[in-house]
């Protein structure tokens, strides 16, 4: 079954779907995918896609899901998204319990946007 399988598409409700593709396209910078009309799918680079859809509910707040984005330059994302305007904490951070170096950020339907990497032992 491992040979059947092509990617991955995660879909969140979101109430307004231009904002939401102001932060992804325009802020994250993903690549638009798919524009179904009710949906728009982005592509994450290395692997799997995001989807936001207005038929959906939206599931924002604070005990709603976490869309993490693994990246190899957190501080850069973070100092981008900094200069943006969006809240953000003042500055990311290292989690010793599950070994990431991260900040979170939210979106504009709510939802907590988490921008990390792994960290080695060595480096915490």
């Amino acid at each position: 079954m491992k040979d059947v399988w092509d990617y991955f598409i995660g879909f969140y409700g979101t109430k307004d779907l231009e904002k939401t593709h102001k932060f992804y396209s325009g802020l994250l910078e993903l690549e638009l995918f798919e524009d179904q009309g009710k949906c728009k799918i982005y592509q994450i680079p290395n692997g799997g896609k995001i989807g936001f859809c207005e038929h959906l509910d939206d599931c924002g707040g604070e005990n709603g899901p976490i869309i993490t984005l693994v990246a190899k330059d957190v501080d850069k994302i973070y100092a981008h998204i900094a200069r943006s305007g969006y809240k953000i904490p003042p500055f990311p951070e290292v989690n010793e319990e599950f070994g990431i170096y991260h900040f979170f950020v939210e979106d504009p339907s709510g939802y907590k946007v988490e921008i990390q990497k792994f960290v080695e032992d060595e480096d915490i």
